[in-house]
């Protein structure tokens, strides 16, 4: 299989990179910049990207590349920070701007050169996203300017001889016109790739490596009922079938039904299921916690106790299957990567688990693709088409500490927020939509008396990716009627909001 390597120097747009890139057909790893370049010799891709970064090259403590990458004879594509590393390490200057016309920021109209690689077959002029306060005061001996802006001579370099390419700007985000075209351009034009990634020979590979690793034992799958583990129960299934046990643990933090939804859904399937009514349990472990970071860690530890328990009524369980996905990967941090919130399934893991191995075999895929695994699998579209929801529940849509009476105020609450969504047609439009309960607590009149209640928040976004999002765009009667009904039919709520931040700078998720 193909691969393309993404070197990792902190920029905050690096996943959607390798989503563009696995659009394109094409298979990607993310790896941090300290990759060793015996590991980078062993992955073998047929081209390398190096992402943007806060840093700048030129200064002491700024990441850097190991410049025998530039040796192997593989295409480079920098992007941002990335291009001015190529620039840096290959002979060219990089300087901070020297007046503010210099330093490029947001929408910016740029001009190719068309007969580059990169800019092959796309308009001569168009909108390109810019992040970049230093410039390329001197370019590589070798290189070709092919793109620039009113404010910046050279947008874009290029080694055609060498194959080395960088832009200053963000082809992977929305903003920039063509962007995927320039990716897909430097995948196929310059890396020679074929395009040989797709759901359907990925379905194929994964149920064989799952038999080879997996061989006579048992696994027990952490089954919620939500797309990624839903996708995994039916990957497992058709790999290994009555090898396999699912367990749901109703945790006592779903949405109003769902724990009886989940179990009818998989009733009808032919597989072992266990239901774990464990609300109790949960809830006495959050007691008094208000830290978010905390409350992952702690329902991912009590997951682990519970599956570890039901594995022992089984008898000889060998592994412990996961739905983890790419983007809870990366999120939760690896190498040098920040963590921007732990995933109760990777970075709320306990140290010591009774397994003799955690499976996890849809974490290098992101949401949509293993949407579309689902339905190679065959499973319904109501399955594979449903919004996602966190691990942890709603235990991070309540900010502060958890108790019985909060989850049930929320559950109600949320359900009325779906209900009138749907009602008004809107929940084919939006990517995902929820309601917060807040720790904010505010005076009210009902029923000509003083309250003293909660503040609900209301999120929802439109999002190709999940890696960004856009606050969605509810019409005001819509709102209003859900605001209406939630104070009226729901005890200890007495004020509304909605969340009209977009991820970056915030996430989908509030915690």
């Amino acid at each position: 299989m193909e691969k393309i390597l993404i070197l990792d120097f902190g920029g905050q747009y690096n996943q959607l990179i390798a989503r563009r890139v696995r659009e394109c057909n094409v298979y990607c790893e993310v790896h941090p910049y300290t990759i060793s370049m015996e590991d980078i010799k062993a992955f073998s891709p047929i081209g390398i990207i190096f992402t943007g970064g806060p840093g700048s090259v030129y200064t002491a403590n700024s990441p850097q590349v190991d410049s025998a990458v530039f040796e192997l004879g593989v295409p480079v594509l920098g992007i941002c920070y990335g291009c001015q590393l190529i620039a840096h390490h290959l002979g060219g200057q990089v300087t901070p701007a020297q007046d503010n016309s210099a330093r490029e920021y947001g929408k910016t109209e740029t001009y190719y050169d068309v007969s580059s690689p990169i800019f092959n077959g796309l308009p001569e002029k168009g909108i390109s996203w810019m992040s970049h306060g230093d410039y390329m005061a001197k370019v590589p001996v070798g290189f070709q300017l092919t793109a620039h802006s009113a404010a910046c001579p050279n947008v874009a370099i290029a080694d055609d001889e060498r194959r080395f390419y960088g832009v200053q700007f963000h082809p992977e985000v929305n903003h920039t016109e063509h962007g995927t075209d320039m990716i897909r351009n430097f995948l196929y034009e310059v890396c020679g790739a074929c395009g040989d990634w797709t759901m359907a020979d990925y379905k194929d590979t994964a149920i064989r490596q799952i038999r080879e690793k997996v061989g006579n034992g048992k696994v027990l799958l952490a089954l919620s009922g939500g797309v990624d583990s839903s996708v995994c129960a039916a990957l497992l299934a058709e790999a290994i079938g009555s090898q396999l046990t699912c367990v749901f643990v109703d945790q006592g933090l779903m949405r109003l039904n769902e724990g009886d939804e989940v179990e009818l859904a998989f009733s009808k399937w032919s597989m072992n299921f266990i239901r774990v009514n464990a609300e109790s349990r949960f809830l006495l472990k959050l007691a008094g916690e208000a830290e978010p970071e905390r409350k992952r860690k702690i329902i991912g530890e009590e997951f682990i106790r519970v599956f570890e328990e039901e594995a022992k009524k089984i008898g000889a369980v060998d592994y412990l299957a996961q739905g983890t996905i790419y983007p809870d990967v990366i999120e939760s941090g690896a190498g040098t990567a920040a963590v921007i919130k732990s995933h109760h399934n990777v970075g709320g893991l306990p140290d010591y688990v009774e397994f003799k191995e955690i499976l996890e075999p849809l974490n290098m895929l992101f949401k949509d693709e293993v949407r579309q695994l689902g339905r190679e699998l065959g499973l319904p579209e109501y399955l594979v088409s449903r919004q996602p929801f966190p691990g942890p529940g709603l235990a991070i849509r309540i900010i502060g500490d958890i108790t019985k009476d909060k989850t049930d105020t929320l559950r109600w609450a949320d359900h009325i927020f779906r209900d009138e969504i749907a009602k008004a047609g809107q929940d084919k439009l939006l990517s995902q939509y929820f309601a917060v309960l807040t720790n904010t607590r505010s005076v009210g009149v009902m029923g000509d008396g003083r309250t003293y209640d909660y503040t609900l928040a209301l999120r929802a976004v439109t999002t190709d990716d999940f890696m960004t999002a856009d606050w969605a765009r509810i019409p005001y009667e819509v709102l209003d009627r859900i605001s209406v009904r939630i104070v009226n039919e729901v005890r200890s709520i007495n004020r509304i909001v909605y969340d009209i931040t977009s991820k970056p700078p915030a996430t989908v998720e509030w915690e």
